[in-house]
């Protein structure tokens, strides 16, 4: 069934459980409801933030993905839906985020080197599943946006993905929070100060792929490029109220300074 040009909304989906998700989530410093979704964490917004700045849906969306998955270590899939058009932006870590989108009508809008971005980051089947990937980047008469986007989440159950109940892409914001809420082992995480987010941010970090990078000569080099890009991305989000550039930056400034804060200590420890 084709989307209302009036429904908005979106999720992230970690590719990774609940108890790894669940320290970066606190990047975003918003209310947000995490559950499990097979080997994957379906994380929805717990209020509707595009409402609160001049970003949209997929802006707000996707620059939550980046910080979350620079927090863990593992591939965000950030899914939206807004004016009668779908799509999806891949975040990794500090790589070019892979974005693909649909008009409502199905009508493809992005590169296809972005579909088959996200099938190397996934780990999908090259051929078998990016030939099915491919076909949702060409013209199809009877496929409109909404079928285009479910039709990527049926090809990502071959990744271990398994959305609870009700959690379908396409959903009324308000219907889609509901249906987090009552999945089977959803919880909330909910910003309660830098404290716990400085806390949330080391523990994602050490548990994460960057773990080696936290002390010593490449620690130093990283927190250096992080905060030479955050700071930017910050001011630029605060000049032009992005709430999306604004997390992106703030968790980039955040984390380039706590990484170098933390080697300082460390050394001087040791």
């Amino acid at each position: 069934m084709p989307i209302p040009p009036s429904t908005a909304g979106g999720l992230l989906l970690c590719r990774a459980e609940p108890l790894a998700a669940r320290p970066a989530a606190h990047l975003p410093r918003v209310r947000l409801l995490l559950a499990p979704a097979g080997g994957w964490t379906a994380i929805v917004p717990g209020g509707k933030p595009w409402l609160d700045g001049e970003d949209s849906v997929a802006e707000v969306l996707a620059g939550w993905g980046s910080a979350i998955a620079i927090g863990v270590g593992r591939p965000v899939l950030s899914l939206w839906w807004e004016d009668g058009r779908t799509g999806f932006s891949l975040a990794g870590g500090f790589r070019r985020a892979a974005v693909y989108g649909w008009a409502a009508d199905g009508t493809p809008d992005g590169e296809p080197e972005a579909v088959r971005t996200l099938a190397a980051r996934l780990g999908l089947d090259p051929v078998l599943d990016l030939e099915e990937l491919e076909r949702l980047t060409r013209p199809d008469a009877e496929a409109d946006g909404n079928s285009r986007l479910l039709g990527l989440i049926a090809l990502l159950s071959r990744a271990e993905l398994a959305l609870p109940p009700g959690l379908t892409p396409g959903e009324p914001a308000d219907r889609l929070r509901e249906a987090a809420r009552y999945a089977p082992g959803a919880e909330t995480v909910e910003w309660s100060g830098w404290r716990d987010a400085v806390r949330a941010e080391l523990d994602a970090v050490e548990d994460g792929p960057l773990g080696p990078w936290m002390l010593g000569p490449k620690a130093r080099l990283l927190g250096t490029a992080e905060l030479a890009a955050g700071a930017p991305l910050l001011l630029w989000g605060a000049r032009r109220r992005s709430p999306g550039r604004l997390t992106a930056g703030a968790v980039l400034t955040a984390h380039g300074a706590l990484a170098l804060a933390y080697d300082r200590a460390r050394t001087r420890r040791g």
